[in-house]
């Protein structure tokens, strides 16, 4: 090629470019809450990158694409660290457990035996192992992931396949690490949507500003967070007609025996939505809305999702808030109510603690949980501990 550029320096470059603008674009989505990243693979693939890079390098001496996998480890642990800063420790899956236990049996088989190849191929066998949790919050919420990121890590990921393919040196077990990446990066790429990659929905002008990076993000600043006599509340920056959909809840899905029994401050934030299950925090504006016995807002669960609509008119500065019974079917959890509203229950419980009436208005509007629309749908959790819900 002109300028003594050869083709597997090309594609080394690409690789690299392609990687390393990969990290920097998820890690602006990262802190603008555009993507909500599974912590439990980014703590694997923080850890295991650095093992999967040496033992490639020890078992492919030499090879080129091996400085890309150094550089993505550093950038994994960038990110994975500014994942916990925005997010609370909870305890692992078993499956995380098991990926943790596999990436640690790696770096002893290699520190400890000095038996690079199979330490190399144990961490290759544990990666699709350490995507399990990010597949599966995809496939509960595809816009946790939905960043341009996924796409270019797989087209990295094919131009270090090239540049591997041109080497004389790389054997089978480097093959094995470079195709299960592939498979792995480009199984999320298609689960979030081709589409992401497209940089028309990843920048452009909106509203007298370039933006980059937002255009999943609503136009308009929709809400502000302040005080009131129950600490944090969200209130309307801009109206909402009855019917509107105010926000998104989204959250790491947690067994009602996996929810913990004693909770303080911003860990008391879990939502039953199903007879089994609750959705964690998610670290964003839903952690913070309130209850109200005379709500303003109600949850709508939808094929898309959980889903807070508006249930009359809201005003720009109004609280917004929901009432917590609307998917509890606990029979032992009550909450202290402090709401303040002339319709004040006093004590918050299940579902079952609302007057027939209410009742009745709740599920007429589509406001309440899928498993409390009929009264003989209706099956009490039976559960040891007391949950407290999502609050501010």
């Amino acid at each position: 090629m002109a300028h003594g550029v050869t083709p597997i320096t090309l594609w080394f470059l690409i690789a690299i470019a392609a990687n390393f603008t990969g990290y920097v674009v998820y890690l602006t989505g990262l802190r603008r809450q555009l993507v909500q990243p599974n912590r439990a693979s980014w703590l694997i693939w923080s850890a295991a990158t650095l093992v999967e890079a040496s033992t490639y390098a020890a078992v492919n001496p030499g090879a080129a694409q091996s400085i890309v996998f150094l550089i993505s480890s550093a950038a994994c642990l960038i990110v994975t660290l500014g994942i916990w800063r925005q997010s609370a420790w909870s305890p692992p899956s078993k499956s995380e457990t098991i990926c943790m236990i596999a990436c640690l049996g790696a770096l002893l088989l290699w520190l400890a035996f000095r038996s690079a190849f199979w330490a190399h191929m144990l961490v290759v066998a544990a990666v699709p192992i350490s995507f399990w949790p990010t597949w599966e919050s995809v496939r509960q919420d595809r816009a946790r992931e939905r960043s341009p990121a996924w796409g270019l890590w797989t087209i990295g990921d094919l131009a270090t396949l090239l540049v591997a393919a041109r080497s004389e040196d790389i054997n089978l077990a480097g093959y094995a690490y470079i195709f299960v990446e592939v498979a792995c990066h480009a199984s999320v790429w298609f689960m979030i949507g081709l589409a992401t990659i497209n940089p028309l929905r990843s920048l452009g002008f909106r509203n007298g500003r370039f933006y980059v990076l937002d255009a999943y993000r609503p136009a308009a600043n929709l809400f502000s967070v302040g005080e009131s006599h129950l600490g944090k509340a969200v209130y309307a920056a801009v109206a909402f007609a009855e019917g509107d959909p105010i926000v998104k809840f989204t959250g790491r899905r947690f067994r009602a025996d996996q929810v913990p029994s004693v909770m303080r401050g911003g860990s008391d934030r879990f939502v039953q939505v199903t007879p089994d299950h609750y959705m964690g925090p998610s670290n964003r504006i839903d952690d913070l809305i309130n209850h109200s016995c005379a709500p303003n807002a109600g949850l709508r669960f939808t094929d898309e999702g959980v889903v807070l609509v508006a249930i009359k008119p809201i005003t720009p500065g109004e609280e917004i808030a929901w009432d917590y019974s609307t998917t509890l079917t606990q029979s032992n959890w009550h909450m202290i109510c402090q709401c303040k509203s002339p319709e004040c229950r006093r004590v918050i419980g299940n579902f079952e603690t609302l007057s027939p009436e209410r009742q009745e208005w709740f599920r007429a509007r589509n406001l309440v949980a899928p498993y409390l629309r009929r009264r003989d749908d209706v099956a009490p959790v039976e559960v040891a501990a007391q949950v407290v819900l999502k609050t501010g």
